[in-house]
């Protein structure tokens, strides 16, 4: 049996870049994309596929770690996936065809030489779990890569959620609208306090007639970021709270002492002697 083995793992290493050929053929006539040409020459995608080919050969060959390498080539195939925007359906497609045209290499030792049934389930009882392994890693480097796009959306569309706005010299506003939970507000601290100390912020006005809910968390994060505006010399208002809001806010027991409130940010302004121009002023 294991004579068998050596024989065939051999025979697919020996065959390998006629192997990579033919399913590089296959991969052009069945996907949905074409790989440039002038980026990745024909030659040098036929060489990357007989890197696996020879892998799956040396696995048939006795006591030949490729695991490891296994790996580490699917790592890169979706690496190269991704960089030329082939889709994870046409990457895991292209993994199947490896199957496809070592199954037929099978097929033809098979009918010359008169291999018993059960050589040919030893093989793919060990070329099968690597080949679905390439599959497996394709997906997961897919998936971070997919991850790591919508941090930094995520990131992107946070930075723009609290817009620090200079009204006059020494006065800004942060209008908040959405949802406030730890992450956003971590957000707001580190954009508060460091646009405070850029633009030179001494009066920084919150308007949170945007945000839906204040519980004890939200109430809590608020006043963890108008104390470390404090220490930093900054003052903090907080403007808009609707009268649901203020109702639950009582209900809760929050306790605001300290912070200086206004209804809306016109009085918050007014107070702050900011107001607007009057035509004859103008």
């Amino acid at each position: 049996m294991k004579d068998e083995l050596q024989y065939i793992g051999e025979k697919i290493i020996a065959n390998d870049h006629i192997i990579a050929k033919n399913v590089t053929d296959i991969i052009e006539k069945n996907n949905t994309f074409r790989l440039p040409v002038i980026e990745i020459p024909r030659e040098k995608q036929v060489n990357f596929c007989s890197e696996l080919v020879r892998l799956l050969g040396e696995a048939l060959l006795d006591s030949t770690p490729v695991y490891g390498k296994i790996e580490e080539w699917s790592k890169k195939a979706a690496t190269i996936a991704i960089r030329h925007s082939i889709s994870l359906t046409d990457s895991l497609r292209s993994a199947t065809f490896f199957r496809t045209v070592i199954w037929d290499v099978f097929t033809d030792e098979l009918e010359k030489r008169k291999f018993a049934a059960i050589t040919m389930l030893d093989v793919s009882k060990i070329i099968d779990p690597l080949l679905d392994r390439v599959s497996s890693v394709i997906g997961e480097e897919f998936e971070l890569h997919t991850n790591r796009l919508m941090n930094v959306a995520y990131t992107a569309l946070e930075e723009l959620s609290v817009p620090v706005v200079p009204i006059v010299e020494g006065v800004a506003v942060v209008p908040l609208v959405g949802s406030i939970d730890t992450r956003r507000a971590k957000l707001i601290m580190d954009v508060s306090l460091a646009e405070s100390s850029k633009l030179n912020v001494r009066q920084m006005i919150f308007d949170v007639s945007g945000v839906p809910i204040i519980d004890t968390m939200v109430a809590d994060q608020l006043f963890q970021i108008f104390n470390a505006l404090r220490l930093t010399g900054v003052q903090a208002v907080i403007t808009g709270i609707r009268p649901e809001i203020s109702q639950t806010i009582v209900n809760l027991g929050l306790n605001f002492t300290g912070i200086k409130t206004r209804a809306t940010m016109q009085q918050a302004l007014r107070d702050l002697g900011v107001h607007k121009l009057s035509k004859e002023q103008k």
